[in-house]
């Protein structure tokens, strides 16, 4: 395996071991963060511990005809702005496991939520309420486990995981600003890395679908999701690469429970955007940071806006000669 492949190989680690949300699936936005894998999600890594680092900021908003169900409440407009530093220890096995390359992970963060409304059209009760709010919550998230197992054949790399939401996190119900789903969710998928040393090129995509189960507190069950993140580069350099990444999110069947007031509520949202990585010596090991960014179109049921992700991969685990 020589340096670049190494180094492809902690990227790829870095980018494809989160998973999370920023609020409850009844305030329009899914367990899955859109953007979760990018470049290299498949290739395989060196065996041992890594400790993957990620600082997102995603600012999203709704137009004040938008309604929403959030704490028990039909909310009308949103904006929201969401800051978070995920870790993400990660240990990979040497061992082979079906002929491939198995690693683990539980990702955890911490965060601040800052959320405001336009009005509140009903509460518990049937009261009518009108007028603006706003709220704002630092805390922990909850927890992300996910098991990915890899394959490599020369310039194709292939890759099947699964992750889950343990709901730990800061919830209030009666609050507007969360960081905690208050409920159990499952997500599995596969994906593919397309990568020729020689040309410089790397294509990734990911596609994975999330099972939600009922938050207790508000009587409300999100549908089963879809999501496809991809990713596009070319080495510009031996340690310096450039390109595009983009998802795509669809609800595939509707909310339920009682406190599914809007209906089947089925959301939907597509993104675009520029990403740049690059590798540096660190000792005697290889560092990757990247910065990758993404504009939010077509959505439907959910805020949107923008969101940016700087990663930095640090290997923990000596190479061995």
């Amino acid at each position: 395996m020589n340096p670049r492949r190494q180094a492809t190989g902690c990227a790829g680690l870095t980018l494809a071991t989160l998973s999370t949300s920023l609020f409850a699936d009844e305030g329009g936005v899914s367990f899955w963060l859109p953007g979760n894998y990018g470049s290299f999600a498949a290739a395989p890594s060196e065996p041992g511990w890594a400790l993957p680092v990620i600082y997102y900021h995603g600012p999203a908003s709704a137009a004040g005809d938008k309604t929403f169900v959030r704490g028990g409440r039909l909310r009308a407009g949103l904006n929201a702005r969401a800051d978070f530093l995920f870790v993400a220890p990660t240990y990979t096995f040497a061992s082979p496991v079906a002929g491939g390359q198995a690693a683990v992970t539980v990702a955890g963060a911490l965060g601040r939520v800052k959320a405001g409304v336009d009005a509140t059209l009903t509460a518990p009760g049937g009261a009518v309420l009108s007028g603006s709010e706003s709220d704002s919550r630092t805390g922990l998230s909850d927890l992300y486990p996910t098991a990915t197992l890899k394959w490599n054949r020369g310039v194709h790399n292939t890759m099947v995981y699964a992750a889950a939401d343990v709901p730990v996190g800061a919830y209030d119900p009666a609050r507007l600003a969360n960081i905690g789903i208050n409920h159990l969710a499952l997500d599995a998928g596969g994906g593919y890395t397309y990568f020729d040393e020689r040309s410089g090129t790397e294509l990734s995509a990911v596609i994975g679908f999330t099972y939600n189960f009922e938050n207790h507190d508000t009587s409300y069950r999100n549908g089963v999701d879809a999501h496809l993140d991809w990713a596009a580069s070319h080495f510009f350099s031996p340690t310096f690469h450039a390109g595009l990444v983009g998802y795509a999110y669809h609800q595939l069947t509707g909310d339920s429970g009682t406190g599914a007031t809007l209906g089947d509520f089925k959301s939907k949202v597509w993104g675009i955007g520029p990403q740049a990585g690059w590798f540096f010596q660190v000792g005697e090991k290889k560092w990757y940071l990247n910065l990758k960014g993404y504009h939010e179109f077509n959505a439907q049921n959910r805020p949107h806006g923008w969101n940016a992700w700087l990663t930095l991969a640090l290997p923990l685990t000596e190479v061995k000669p």
